[in-house]
């Protein structure tokens, strides 16, 4: 199933409920600093959307308010994230990556989890395909 698109709000709506899990709107939307809080009937708008989109649904009701569960996981929102990302760099991750070291956010550490996720990666495929 391909990945819904999410906007800045979005993404921040489904932080919420990935951080605490199940929430009606009104608690969405108070997990928001109350500095830049969005209006609830914007948080609500948005809520319906993301159930469009199929990012989430709701999980039960509780007197009048709906309880609303992300369907779409943390993972898979960074993943589409990342491979539009990469799409400005022709889908190559070289450029960023080389960003990244010149600028001292990746480590030998990261390096090194890197390789051995591709180590794992490969020894599946090499399973798969037996």
């Amino acid at each position: 199933m391909a990945q819904p698109k999410l906007s800045p709000l979005e993404m921040r709506i489904m932080e919420s409920l990935w951080n605490r899990g199940p929430l009606p709107i009104r608690d969405i939307q108070e997990a928001f600093p109350k500095k830049d809080r969005p209006a609830y009937t914007t948080i609500q708008t948005t809520v319906y959307r993301l159930e469009e989109k199929k990012a989430l649904r709701r999980a039960k009701k509780i007197g009048n308010a709906h309880i609303f569960e992300a369907v779409v996981t943390r993972q898979q929102a960074q993943g589409r994230l990342i491979d539009e990302f990469l799409k400005f760099f022709g889908g190559r991750p070289q450029p960023v990556m080389a960003h990244l070291v010149e600028s001292g956010r990746l480590t030998m550490d990261d390096v090194n989890d890197a390789e051995k996720l591709l180590r794992k990666l490969q020894g599946s495929q090499r399973e798969d395909s037996k």
